[in-house]
């Protein structure tokens, strides 16, 4: 292994046979098959390591004080103290490599994706994908997202007063916040694009009294909020349509537009026609708040998708980009940028709050889901709280106005 990392073993390493190598007291990984060095043999790096974890063929218990986050902390702080961003391997090394695997039995063809691991056919970003790779990821249950999100299932960053307020109150204060920046008043007109579970357009409707309608391209989401709208006698005031973002047909008919975390799914050619439909659908003088998030590297760097993991496991076909390059696109399009809130910190308590929601429904989650996807989303949450908490992703709410009649936003803004 030393080729590959540069230095001695960071973590203690146990093998299937038996074996153990690294020092005592690092975090333990547990190698049970010799089809987890195949896979690295086969995908060096993130993927491999993503698709053994997933499948159980490589773990990392919890022991000695370490968890699957602090493990990942020490091994992104060694590889960062030795200058590591790839594997560079000398024509020696990489013959004494393949000798040890073909040793070890590792060598072979590769093993079979991970059942977990997106198969999602057709042109990037068709209508047909589109509603192929939401379905992937959306479409689980909507029982599995209400064991992991809080009542009102807002998948998105919350907002925190401070570190220790719970997790509703936060995407509360999260969803006042958007409503707030809109300049909401009762019988306004908004849409909601990319309405998730409806938690901004049933807040909306319900405590700001405006007349919503959603779009999405989830079925299960629809008939969630559907429920949701009948339960709290909202049908008067919130339309949910399974509709994608292109199809949307009105022109100069909203007084404000949301849409919460659902730009980063466009794709980066898409993003003028996302930005065209918010700018159309909103009246002159409207707003328009985008939260998204973002990764840095012109164009979103090597995988502005988030990483292989999240790009093959969780969320295909997925853009991000720095939040300066979204705003350019956006005022591109037409639209006023007016206020950039930066929520990179908020995201990291967002994200452990559903991870304490994740491992307190753990035996259920198994239970509809089974031990892989749960595996899945255990590397999902972890690593994402990871990447806002060190920079590597971040978050952002952009509050636009539409040109062409005079807007409403406050000279002095107390948000």
């Amino acid at each position: 292994m030393r080729p590959f990392i540069g230095g001695d073993l960071p973590v203690r390493l146990e093998a299937w046979d038996g074996s153990v190598a690294g020092p005592e007291g690092a975090p333990l990984v547990v190698l049970r098959s010799p089809d987890a060095l195949r896979r690295l043999l086969w995908h060096p790096g993130e993927l491999g390591a993503a698709q053994a974890y997933v499948t159980g063929e490589l773990d990392v218990p919890e022991q000695d004080g370490w968890d699957l986050g602090s493990a990942l902390t020490h091994a992104f702080a060694v590889g960062a103290e030795r200058g590591l961003s790839g594997v560079r391997l000398s024509p020696r090394a990489m013959v004494d490599a393949v000798r040890t695997a073909a040793g070890l039995g590792a060598l072979g063809r590769p093993p079979a994706p991970p059942a977990s691991q997106a198969r999602i056919r057709g042109r990037l970003h068709s209508l047909a994908r589109d509603r192929s790779s939401i379905s992937h990821h959306y479409d689980l249950s909507n029982e599995f997202y209400s064991l992991i999100l809080e009542p009102q299932m807002a998948y998105s960053c919350g907002y925190h007063a401070t570190p220790d307020v719970p997790l509703e109150d936060a995407q509360r204060a999260k969803l006042d916040l958007v409503c707030t920046k809109l300049g909401l008043e009762p019988g306004m007109r908004m849409l909601d694009v990319g309405c998730g579970w409806g938690s901004l357009s049933l807040h909306a409707a319900e405590h700001f009294g405006a007349q919503v309608t959603g779009v999405t391209i989830a079925a299960e989401q629809k008939k969630f909020i559907d429920a949701r709208i009948a339960e709290r006698g909202l049908g008067d005031r919130v339309e949910i349509r399974l509709q994608d973002y292109r199809e949307v047909p009105e022109r100069d008919h909203f007084d404000a537009v949301g849409s919460l975390e659902m730009g980063e799914h466009v794709g980066a050619t898409n993003y003028p026609t996302y930005v065209e439909v918010l700018r159309r659908a909103v009246r002159p003088g409207g707003r328009v708040l985008v939260q998204q998030m973002s990764r840095q590297g012109a164009g979103g760097g090597k995988h502005p998708g988030g990483g292989p993991f999240i790009e093959s496991f969780i969320a295909p076909d997925m853009t991000m980009r720095p939040v300066g390059e979204t705003v350019d696109l956006i005022e591109s399009g037409g639209l006023e940028v007016r206020d950039v809130h930066a929520m990179r910190e908020h995201y990291v308590l967002t994200v452990n709050g559903w991870i304490e929601n994740f491992e307190a429904h753990l035996p259920r989650l198994r239970e509809l889901v089974g031990e892989e996807v749960v595996r899945v989303w255990r590397l999902y949450l972890v690593g994402g709280a990871l990447a806002f908490r060190d920079g590597r992703m971040g978050v952002d709410q952009i509050l636009a106005v539409r040109p062409g009649a005079p807007h409403t936003l406050p000279a002095v803004r107390s948000w």
